[in-house]
């Protein structure tokens, strides 16, 4: 989306012109809803600033951008390489509390810019012009004030504003990138903090959790809550991943949160009391742990904060303990759901919603970010890998499911036990022989009828990507079709 001349959109009336002429400016990729009210004042900003300003008629702000994923919205922006001018428009009824929360929270998602920064907000019922001082306060202003900074400030970049807000720059794991988690250089969408919300105000509660698809957010959201909880007496994280060193480092630096590692089998020994208790990767927990985890809850009178996974798409027999389940049966329950994709895209999301089950209903007509290769024998297989790698491919292997040449590849390769909660632009992974679709369209292991987990460790491995997926299917036609008829559905 492009910056436009707003003077330039405001010499017209009707609603309907107002916003084809809109999109055809900015190269938006929709119709804006324009309100009359916003634009009356849009005119009046423009008539008050052009009394002092002459050239403002010339002057290019990005018009009601919204973040993508966070949903954060502004109405106007001025960004060049050192500055950032924020102006919002109010018609009237408007508190000066709620206009001071406003800038607040706008300057707390731009700081992700890294340039000087001015928010402005004009009520034009009441033709008052007001800014944020450094310090947080508002104060009264004037269009001659605001004429200096945009003449200051000199022109507006000419980029789309989608590449000045990319997602990596606020929107992260704390397992992937742990120092800026460290350092809070992050932000939660609005979801996010509604949740995060309602769980500390319902502390009370002995279990409350959260649930979502991968990609959700939840793993960042559930330290967030830790971190916040820790201010006030210490707490623990029972992680059922792996250990991992990303982990180790949260565990140096985050002096009031202590982790403890849930391996199958094991038996807890926690030295210590703590006020809450929080569970991550919630959806392999199995019988005995959770009935460690509730010993120690009761034990303290500790509120239990869980994070897991939904995994409707697989087949129920794929799930194992079927961890979800257990969750949601706790005494007193109460759960919320993530339904934001943060580092999923839909197209990928829906992808491997449909590889795990062919009836999903989200099928698309399209998946241009998805790869589908195949392979005969162990040649074609190291060979075809080996050009994915090339590609920028992170191969997240299953050693239940790599064998023979392909357990001495090079490249980069990552055990699919070792990808949980963190996340990659590119995945490849392995369909092999052992894999088969049930008369239901269920993607299911042959096996002899226990559980091993390999479809499981396929979705996860899978939900990992944030941009490109490839599936490389390795002597098995009958999935192969199954997948090409998938893509070109």
């Amino acid at each position: 989306m492009k910056a436009i001349s707003i003077y330039s959109l405001t010499r017209i009336n009707d609603p309907f012109q107002l916003s084809r002429l809109e999109r055809q400016m900015s190269g938006r990729g929709g119709h804006l809803k324009i309100k009359a009210w916003e634009t009356e004042g849009l005119r009046a900003f423009c008539s008050r600033l052009l009394k002092v300003y002459e050239d403002a008629a010339g002057l290019k702000f990005y018009y009601s951008f919204t973040m993508p994923k966070l949903g954060k919205e502004f109405d106007l922006l001025r960004i060049n390489d050192e500055y950032a001018v924020n102006i919002e428009l109010k018609s009237g009824n408007v508190t000066d509390d709620a206009i001071q929360r406003q800038l607040v929270q706008n300057r707390y998602y731009l700081s992700a810019l890294e340039r000087n920064m001015v928010f402005y907000t004009y009520i034009s019922g009441a033709d008052r012009l007001v800014r944020l001082s450094n310090s947080g306060r508002l104060i009264d202003a004037d269009f001659s004030e605001l004429a200096d900074v945009l003449r200051r400030q000199g022109s507006c970049a000419a980029t789309d504003i989608e590449e000045l807000f990319k997602e990596e720059r606020y929107l992260i794991s704390p397992l992937t990138d742990p120092a800026r988690f460290l350092r809070q250089d992050y932000f939660l969408t609005s979801q996010q903090r509604d949740i995060k919300k309602q769980i500390l105000k319902h502390m009370d509660v002995p279990y409350q959790g959260f649930t979502g698809f991968p990609g959700t957010g939840k793993t960042i959201l559930l330290y967030d809550i830790a971190m916040h909880a820790s201010k006030n007496d210490r707490v623990c994280i029972f992680h059922l991943g792996p250990h991992t060193g990303e982990i180790e480092q949260l565990d140096r630096r985050l002096k009031r949160i202590d982790f403890y590692y849930l391996l199958d089998d094991m038996t807890l020994n926690v030295p210590g009391e703590y006020s809450v208790i929080f569970v991550d990767e919630g959806h392999r927990i199995d019988e005995k742990i959770m009935k460690q985890i509730q010993e120690y809850a009761k034990k303290w009178n500790a509120p239990v904060i869980i994070s897991y996974d939904r995994e409707d798409a697989i087949h129920e027999d794929e799930t194992g303990t079927g961890g979800a389940a257990m969750i949601e049966a706790l005494p007193g329950f109460m759960r919320y759901r993530l339904t934001n994709r943060i580092r999923l895209n839909s197209e990928l999301s829906a992808f491997i919603r449909c590889v795990m089950w062919l009836g999903e209903k989200n099928h698309r007509s399209a998946y241009p970010s998805v790869t589908l290769a195949y392979a005969g024998d162990e040649e074609e297989l190291t060979r075809q890998l080996k050009y994915l790698q090339d590609e920028g491919y992170v191969f997240i292997s299953d050693n239940d499911v790599c064998t023979g040449k392909l357990k001495d590849i090079t490249g980069i390769r990552i055990d699919v036990t070792q990808a949980a909660c963190k996340e990659y632009d590119d995945v490849v992974m392995l369909i092999d022989d052992s894999f088969v679709y049930d008369d239901h369209g269920y993607l299911r292991h042959r096996s002899d009828g226990t559980y091993d987990g390999r479809v499981r460790r396929l979705f996860h491995g899978l939900s990992r990507a944030k941009k490109r997926v490839a599936l490389l299917v390795y002597d098995n036609r009958e999935v192969f079709k199954a997948l090409l008829e998938l893509v070109q559905h």
